[in-house]
């Protein structure tokens, strides 16, 4: 089948190199000249494990193209995504502008009947929306489609690839079956392709992630209850979790979610709940609690320092909002930072993916290292934002021998108390008692 994406950030790019893997012919259209450029060359703007090689292939086999011609894009392909950006908006509603712009537009070239497809995260009534923006320009058929996406950073190509469901929200049977055809190839061990109205698809994205989200947020309450009665949030959690109604996943405390994803949806949820008079409670707390945890650590480190940190120096493991990706958005890493900065502290960071993207927010700010020990040269404390398998096994000899002093505040609980209190740390975490 030949597709047209509109968008090559993070989903964008994965869905058009994903399905020219399985031996479409897709086009990807971007608007950044240097990008497409960067992409026609052969190099992957973005970090995503396994991308790499699936872009590089598909490229070779001339069935994955680049170009910045919507035109191009719109005569190209029968089945055209739109993989656009939903920024945040001040009130906290996703911002359409770019979605409905690119339908504008779709609207003044489109020559023949294509299937429109809603693959960004948007709120409910987008595809009426679109379908709308579309129909004031043109007379020709076409129909609009909500195909929500579920990729999680780091194992997004695994996640498109090997799919554990697949949302199709359309009324029309003649897109339906074109969507059918087109993800067959990817549901072939069974999991379902799940057809319902446009609203209904739009809705479980949101819900979906909303929902991991207060999972998140509930036992990061539970953790820092943990620490105001002694208990070990670790136990609480396996415990917990082999309740089969409750699963195992997503319940590891730690210093907030942050990302692409699941700020930005929770609060899109929230505003549409009140533009239809609906008032998420629950939401409201998430986003709350979410904010207050990013800074959980603060309070500690300064009470530990006797509330003075300006000649003091911090190492930060871990910048990226989570491992296997460079993506810094809502990172709590970034929050820890600034208010580090504000306390007049100097600060050594590590990443082993996320630097450019920090260095471009921060620029001198900072110091840069190469590589996880350097960070902690001279450092007056280590502080873990992020949970890379790099940092779960560290030379703790090494480590005290770097340090001014053997002193951790884990955000991702990644040791054992035991043991690093065993090798003379002391060791802050997240609903633990502190050792040391």
């Amino acid at each position: 089948m030949k597709i047209s994406v509109i968008g090559t950030g993070y989903v964008g790019l994965v869905t058009g190199t994903c399905l020219a893997e399985t031996g479409n012919e897709v086009l990807c259209i971007d608007i950044d000249k240097d990008k497409v450029k960067q992409m026609q060359e052969g190099i992957v703007p973005i970090y995503e494990p396994q991308l790499d090689v699936l872009f590089e292939r598909n490229i070779k086999a001339n069935r994955l193209w680049f170009s910045t011609s919507l035109e191009e894009g719109l005569n190209h392909g029968e089945i055209i995504f739109l993989a656009l950006p939903t920024p945040e908006d001040e009130d906290g509603s996703a911002d359409l502008s770019y979605v409905l712009g690119a339908a504008k537009e779709i609207g003044k070239l489109i020559k023949d009947y294509k299937v429109i497809v809603d693959k960004s995260t948007v709120p409910v009534g987008t595809s009426d929306k679109v379908k709308e923006t579309i129909a004031k320009e043109t007379n020709v058929a076409f129909d609009v489609v909500s195909n929500p996406e579920f990729l999680r950073e780091g194992f997004a190509v695994e996640d498109f690839l090997k799919p554990e469901r697949i949302v199709i929200g359309s009324s029309s049977e003649r897109a339906t079956q074109l969507m059918e055809k087109l993800y067959k190839p990817f549901v072939r061990s069974g999991n379902p392709i799940i057809i319902m109205d446009e609203k209904s698809a739009e809705l479980t994205k949101y819900a979906a992630n909303s929902f991991l989200a207060t999972k998140i947020t509930f036992m990061n309450e539970i953790a820092n209850f943990c620490e105001k009665v002694g208990a070990d949030v670790d136990m609480v959690r396996i415990g917990m979790g082999t309740d089969s109604r409750i699963g195992k996943r997503f319940l590891f405390p730690g210093i907030g979610y942050g990302g692409s994803c699941f700020p930005k949806d929770v609060k899109a949820l929230h505003k549409s709940g009140k533009d239809h008079n609906y008032h998420f409670n629950i939401l409201n707390s998430v986003i709350k609690v979410n904010d207050v945890q990013k800074k959980v650590l603060i309070p500690r480190i300064a009470s530990y320092f006797n509330q003075n940190l300006k000649d003091k120096t911090f190492a930060v493991w871990g910048l990226a909002f989570k491992p296997e990706t460079d993506d810094i958005r809502e990172a709590p890493a970034l929050y820890i930072i600034e208010e580090l900065l504000k306390l007049g502290a100097t600060i050594n960071v590590f990443d082993p993916e996320a630097l450019p993207n920090v260095k471009r927010k921060f620029g001198q700010q900072l110091n840069y290292a190469s590589n996880m020990y350097e960070a902690t040269k001279n450092a007056d404390a280590l502080i873990i934002c992020t949970e890379w398998s790099i940092f779960r096994t560290p030379d703790f000899n090494k480590l005290k021998s770097n340090l001014n002093q053997p002193v951790i505040f884990d955000g991702r609980n990644l040791y054992d108390i035991k043991d690093v209190k065993a090798e003379g740390f002391y060791y802050n975490s997240i609903g633990r008692q502190a050792v040391g």
